[in-house]
């Protein structure tokens, strides 16, 4: 009878485990990357923020907004995750693939939407109402 309990994957601890886990983000990034949804992403929180900067919004409204993308980005993050792992799985075409990427789309649209919204009423009340 084979023993389940140990790991396939050495867990690393203490320092050792801060870099590993910064390695296997430094490798996520550089996958996310290849994706054309979050070179767009970048580039909207990129824009935004230099709209919040030239209509003079505050430290604490470009915090916000860049807690917005930082959410933005990770809800990408989690939507590929979700996408390779439904594409690698159940490579043919199925209901239940399907609705989990879905759900995936729309969890980033929501985050995008948000995002968006707050880019939209800042700047509005910057330039319209002060």
């Amino acid at each position: 009878m084979a023993e389940f309990s140990k790991s396939a994957v050495t867990k690393e601890t203490g320092i050792r485990h801060f870099f590993a886990a910064a390695s296997y983000s430094w490798g996520g990034f550089q996958r996310l990357l290849q994706e054309s949804a979050f070179r767009q992403e970048l580039l909207f929180a990129a824009v935004g923020l230099i709209l919040l900067v030239i209509v003079g919004a505050t430290l604490a409204e470009i915090m916000i907004a860049i807690v917005l993308f930082l959410g933005v980005f990770a809800v990408e993050a989690m939507n590929t995750a979700v996408e390779e792992v439904i594409d690698r799985i159940s490579p043919e075409i199925s209901n239940v693939g399907k609705h989990a990427k879905d759900l995936g789309s729309f969890a980033v649209l929501c985050m995008l939407v948000a995002s968006g919204l707050f880019l939209l009423y800042t700047i509005a009340s910057h330039l319209f109402f002060r």
